[in-house]
């Protein structure tokens, strides 16, 4: 990403700019020190729900990282997600930005989700990073 790591950082702490750069999450809203309830539109396949649930951070390092994690609940099933996101200062105005996750799906969602997944995963983690593109483009 073409920004320092302080001002990714900066971003990744803020509920406003983590409902906008997580997929699917529609609000956030800040329930105590790193907690928040989230509510998702989530579509995998033929399955689309809406969720409510509980996004937290933990293993906060700051301008490094930390681990996002994220557990949904629906009518169509659940969602139970960690997500660790970490921060590398390449040069003074460009950062790199990885994370390496699981999550586990149970109920309808899993059952007719399971065969199309890994192509959600991997359309879910493109929209993150230009998501945080984006973000990063619009608040110079």
């Amino acid at each position: 990403m073409n920004a320092p790591v302080s001002k990714i950082w900066g971003m990744l702490m803020d509920a406003d700019t983590l409902a906008q750069v997580v997929p699917a999450v529609s609000r956030l809203e800040k329930t105590g020190d790193n907690e928040f309830k989230a509510i998702a539109e989530v579509k995998i396949g033929p399955v689309s729900g809406s969720f409510s649930g509980d996004l937290s951070l933990a293993d906060i390092r700051e301008n490094e990282g930390y681990t996002l994690h994220v557990k949904q609940n629906s009518k169509i099933g659940n969602a139970d997600a960690s997500v660790a996101i970490s921060l590398k200062p390449i040069t003074d105005s460009q950062t790199e930005v990885s994370f390496d996750g699981n999550a586990r799906l149970s109920g309808l969602l899993a059952r007719t989700g399971q065969r199309v997944i890994s192509g959600v995963a991997n359309t879910l983690t493109r929209q993150f990073f230009d998501n945080l593109e984006q973000a990063i483009n619009e608040n110079p």
